[in-house]
């Protein structure tokens, strides 16, 4: 991964900044679109069981076995044992013997089993199924249980996170416990590409505003991945590895944070 930025993981792992995400990418049509970021240079490529594309995710990485591939695990497969059936069969989906990142989805924490989860977790990793373990969407107090009961650090949390809702109390969270922040919809559901300073500093930079988006978290040293389906948009957020924003443009994009930017579903709604 020359030239390739990463950052540094608790476990002495590093993980691409720039990633690929899959989500609402049907089975049958997701991977093209893989081995289509694949060609385009990305390193990284996320999905999730509950996504229900795997084998299609495994058949678009195809034999690129250096790719750093997460995937997660689902809510109603929380618990020790079910935990660990349910990452197994995730690999059976994509094809692959392990996985380099394994994620609790949601922490659930009405289920009372994130715990028992993370503790099969640990294992799967011990056994070489995983080559790092981390959760998402999960809060203060849960990460602080987590690490207070077992002594493992989750690896990566992600998250929500994008220029309206930028989670700044929970980045700090992590910065204080070693965690990296990875963002999913890092582009606000495609709605910020839009917003009026978006689109100025595009303008300035004579970049794709995505490329701007993702250009941002990548100078605040978060890790995103973005979907896209089609090549152009591919690439258009691939161009974020090919400059750089200067002070007074992060400055801008950090001043449209709002506490109610949330755009998917809160944690706690989660069951």
């Amino acid at each position: 991964m020359t030239d390739y930025p990463t950052l540094n993981m608790n476990d002495g792992r590093q993980i691409p900044q720039l990633g690929f995400g899959t989500w609402q990418i049907e089975d049958s049509k997701v991977a093209e679109p893989v081995s289509t970021a694949i060609d385009v240079g990305y390193w990284l490529i996320d999905t999730a069981a509950i996504y229900e594309n795997e084998r299609g995710v495994g058949e678009g990485v195809g034999e690129w076995s250096d790719i750093f591939l997460q995937t997660k695990i689902w809510n109603e497969s929380q618990g020790y044992d079910r935990s660990r059936r349910a990452a197994e069969k995730c690999l059976e989906r994509l094809g692959r013997d392990h996985v380099d990142m394994l994620l609790i989805h949601w922490p659930c924490p009405d289920r009372g089993e994130y715990l028992n989860t993370w503790k099969a977790f640990i294992q799967l990793r011990e056994d070489g199924l995983a080559k790092s373990i981390g959760v998402s969407n999960f809060r203060e107090n849960e990460l602080r249980r987590l690490i207070e009961e077992t002594g493992v650090t989750p690896a990566i949390n992600q998250i929500e996170l994008h220029p309206s809702f930028q989670q700044r109390e929970l980045r700090k969270v992590h910065e204080e416990l070693g965690i990296v922040t990875q963002c999913w919809s890092p582009l606000g559901q495609g709605e910020d590409m839009s917003d009026d300073t978006i689109q100025a500093i595009a303008e300035e930079t004579d970049q794709p505003a995505s490329a701007v988006v993702i250009r941002w978290h990548i100078q605040h040293g978060l890790s995103a991945i973005p979907k896209a389906s089609s090549r152009n948009h591919i690439e258009a957020n691939f161009k974020a590895l090919s400059f750089e924003l200067s002070a007074d443009q992060m400055s801008r994009i950090d001043a449209l944070d709002s506490k109610d930017g949330r755009k998917g579903p809160d944690p706690s709604d989660i069951s």
